[in-house]
């Protein structure tokens, strides 16, 4: 895939207008796309097919005296790969620019972007995660760096953020009060101290660099005091330890503690811990005589219902004198809306669409004033006092066409269609 097309796909993850040419964040990774094209080559597919294309281009690499390989060198140092799947590995690291193909002398050679991956492929293998070998790799990679003078913040960051990482699994393991915690922790910090050593040893260097810029000044200084915590957690350990072991409960005179016990049952695997609780667990009788729920019904009542009933007051309270009518609060009718409904009715001219005379403010005020609709001109409302009387004797009629009409404001989608007209003698038609 070309550069436009890959570009075209990657403004697919952004925002539109975002112009990721301006992203700092993105800008090293646009520049070094051809190198990140050739890892993306290496490392795409199966973990299968990763392992044979390393495996082919670091057997390929390994040969310092004599870089080029001709096919048959190729097909008889690889003489335990199937030959098909050989020359499907040789092509695809052909096509991806990590291996070249020199037609002229009809012969393979590393290409440029294939010894960055060996080089970086090398260095990781050197390193055991295991053994606090992350740190080294790190410590590494900066140290370089400090070599060739080009220190980045964005290389300090990385060693800055596993050090808070292993400080605050080392704090945690103190605070869970476990001996196997703070043991696993002591253990991995012993791992890593020896390169905390070489990385105090570089950073030294690298503050004391003039031409260092404040903020890697700072990352650099932030680094160092992590570090002088990290050497001071044996200390933690050991003195957490000791506190754990004047805790400790010995059993009788045999020399074992409960460390010991709580040790040996970690090594055990399921089925001897079943083992162990074969005869120690013993189950409760079960009554044939007795129904579960009438039980569970029983139990409720004694332990929930018959304390609830002793418990509550049953007690009337004292009389009093019923109160007087006129003493009743009343609460007065709010007619407001009404009021204004009628306003609007008699500013009525001659006609009004009923969607433009009905819709105010909101969804309950526009159903409110659409009920009273249906009174104007209604005999019993005329008979009747109040406010609804002003609304009924206005000369207005109600025409329904039996059709809808879309309205689009006040909370309303679409309503009936209809008009309201003027039945008095002041009526244009």
């Amino acid at each position: 895939m070309d550069n436009d097309s890959t570009e075209t796909l990657l403004k697919d993850f952004f925002r539109p207008g975002a112009l990721i040419e301006d992203l700092p964040a993105l800008f090293p990774l646009l520049r070094a796309r051809d190198a990140l094209s050739a890892f993306i080559a290496l490392f795409r597919g199966g973990d299968e097919e990763v392992l044979i294309r390393l495996l082919v281009l670091r057997e390929i690499g390994h040969r310092g005296e004599k870089p080029t390989w001709s096919p048959q060198e190729l097909r008889s140092h690889f003489a335990y790969l199937d030959e098909v799947k050989l020359q499907t590995v040789l092509h695809r690291l052909r096509d991806k620019d990590l291996l070249v193909w020199d037609a002229e002398a009809s012969h393979y050679q590393i290409s440029p972007h294939g010894r960055m991956a060996l080089s970086a492929l090398a260095i990781l293998l050197k390193f055991d995660v295991d053994e606090g070998g992350e740190i080294g790799y790190i410590t590494s990679q900066l140290a370089a760096s400090q070599a060739l003078g080009r220190v980045a913040d964005e290389d300090l960051q990385h060693l800055l953020s596993r050090l808070n990482e292993l400080e605050d699994e080392f704090s945690r393991a103190v605070l869970s009060g476990s001996e196997h915690r703070i043991r696993g922790a002591e253990k991995k910090l012993n791992s890593v101290l020896a390169w905390v050593g070489k990385g105090t040893e570089i950073l030294r260097v690298i503050a004391a660099d003039p031409d260092l810029d404040p903020a890697t000044h700072r990352v650099a200084q932030k680094i160092g005091q992590v570090q002088s915590r990290m050497l001071r957690m044996s200390s933690v350990f050991q003195r957490t330890l000791n506190q754990l072991e004047s805790q400790k409960v010995h059993l009788g005179q045999s020399g074992l503690s409960s460390s010991d016990i709580n040790r040996w049952l970690r090594l055990q695997n399921v089925e001897s811990l079943c083992g162990l609780l074969g005869e120690s667990l013993a189950a409760a009788p079960r009554s044939g005589f007795l129904l579960g729920d009438i039980a569970m019904d029983v139990a409720e009542f004694e332990l929930v219902d018959r304390i609830r009933a002793a418990a509550a007051d049953a007690t009337l309270p004292p009389a009093q004198e019923a109160p007087a009518a006129a003493a009743m609060p009343v609460e007065e009718i709010d007619l407001v809306a009404l009021g204004a409904f009628v306003r609007d009715l008699t500013s009525i001219a001659a006609a009004a669409p009923l969607d433009e005379a009905v819709p105010a403010e909101d969804f309950a005020t526009t159903s409110y004033r659409m009920s009273l609709v249906a009174l104007l001109g209604d005999p019993e409302s005329e008979a009747l006092e109040g406010g609804v009387v002003d609304l009924a004797r206005l000369p207005l009629a109600l025409r329904l066409t039996g059709e809808e009409v879309m309205v689009g404001r006040c909370e309303v989608e679409r309503m009936s269609a209809g008009r309201l007209e003027r039945t008095d003698e002041s009526t244009e038609e």
